[in-house]
């Protein structure tokens, strides 16, 4: 899943919610020892469940998405029409405003938030330093949850050992490469025949213009590989 890279969406500032009291573990836990049953219900109260949707084009539907997350007790829910692999998406940003410390994001499935296992794993680690869950309803992953977060430690690890074999793999390539005798990266323009034409052009007083039209390079291409003292 390494492939293209996608856009990072970062949390923003966590200003206070109106009407809504934003609880720290710790005044949670207050909250339990002194009120028991009441407690329970002040911090279900102060805890919100924030859902977010996606579909690429206006041809699909957000019902099924929506009606799930209405489902799963989501209490406000975001959305945007919009391709995964797109920068800028609206209804994302605008559910990351709402998440507070010990608040949850809800999507339908993981793919609604990213393609790749980088970018999931680098959102989620947002999420959890702003004190925040994470929980998909398809995939049955809760990050608030021992499992759920096992989970995604082992995608994290999967995900550095690509990369890890990726690059040795890069490296064995081009090791290989060099010993058949062949130079990684992109093949010169100027090659020794070009070089000893343009040479001789210009000797003979044609235009750099012309000599660079000529062997099928830009200007500052023949001047870069012709030096002026070779002119």
């Amino acid at each position: 899943m390494e492939g293209k890279q996608e856009p990072h969406h970062h949390l923003g500032t966590m200003p206070e919610r109106r009407g809504t009291q934003v609880l720290t573990n710790s005044s949670q836990n207050s909250i339990l020892a002194s009120s028991g049953k009441d407690g329970f219900r002040e911090l279900k109260r102060c805890l919100m469940l924030i859902g977010y949707a996606r579909v690429s084009t206006t041809d699909q539907h957000l019902d099924l998405q929506q009606d799930a997350l209405t489902a799963a007790g989501c209490e406000k829910i975001f959305s945007d029409v919009i391709s995964g692999a797109k920068a800028s998406r609206p209804g994302l940003d605008k559910a990351l405003e709402q998440l507070r410390d010990g608040d949850t994001l809800v999507v339908w499935k993981l793919d609604r938030l990213g393609r790749s296992v980088k970018n999931l794993i680098a959102f989620t680690d947002q999420l959890q330093a702003a004190g925040v869950g994470f929980r998909s309803l398809t995939d049955q992953i809760d990050t608030t949850t021992p499992a759920g977060r096992f989970f995604f430690h082992v995608m994290a690890s999967l995900a550095q050992m690509e990369r890890e074999l990726t690059i040795e793999r890069t490296r064995a390539g081009l090791e290989a490469a060099r010993k058949n005798g062949r130079q990684p990266g992109r093949k010169r323009l100027m090659t020794d025949r070009k070089i000893m034409a343009a040479k001789q052009l210009l000797a003979q007083g044609t235009s750099a213009a012309d000599v660079a039209h000529n062997v099928g390079v830009s200007i500052p291409t023949l001047y870069r590989w012709i030096p002026a003292t070779d002119r």
